[in-house]
């Protein structure tokens, strides 16, 4: 039986408005995982989960990845839809990751409600499950996903960033007391 194969891939930093970026990219240059700096452990976690052993060189980040990113903190909230990514994961997470990028930035929508647009109305919590699995955060955006009474539920970056980007993004929702 042949040794499997550990996984190669890259790491750079992106300075952000919320936070430092851990970006995660392959050798043709797509996106693998998007997290954030004090979250690293979960980047490692959800890595591991997704593609068993790896190694992450220190290697910048392809241009247009990063221009992407900086163009959508800057407000050219469209620039995400730029970003070439690849993910592992079951068959019903891809297609969660998926059909969130058809959320547009400025919108929300609640777990129930995109089960349903699914065509699995009864799985909000297995799109939650998903959801919070994601290895791309923001590019593939899962903090549009909230509470069905429109309150800001569960993000692996933190409440706090998902209330960010949400008003950056000018959408509806009940903000956190703090």
């Amino acid at each position: 039986m042949p040794a499997k194969q550990i996984q190669t891939f890259h790491l750079d930093r992106l300075d952000t408005p919320i936070g430092t970026a851990l970006l995660v990219t392959d050798d043709q240059g797509l996106l693998r995982a998007l997290d954030w700096s004090d979250y690293e452990a979960r980047l490692h976690r959800l890595l591991r989960r997704h593609y068993g052993d790896y190694v992450l060189d220190k290697v910048v980040a392809p241009k247009d990845i990063t221009a992407a990113l900086a163009g959508y903190f800057k407000g050219d909230l469209g620039r995400l839809n730029t970003i070439k990514w690849r993910t592992n994961g079951t068959p019903f997470q891809r297609k969660v990751w998926s059909s969130l990028q058809k959320v547009r930035a400025g919108k929300t929508s609640s777990y129930g409600a995109f089960a349903s647009r699914l065509n699995v109305p009864n799985a909000a919590r297995a799109v939650g499950l998903a959801n919070g699995a994601n290895p791309v955060s923001v590019v593939v955006p899962c903090h549009r996903l909230i509470g069905a009474d429109g309150s800001l539920t569960g993000y692996g970056g933190g409440l706090a960033r998902k209330e960010w980007l949400l008003a950056h993004e000018g959408a509806e929702f009940k903000r956190q007391r703090i």
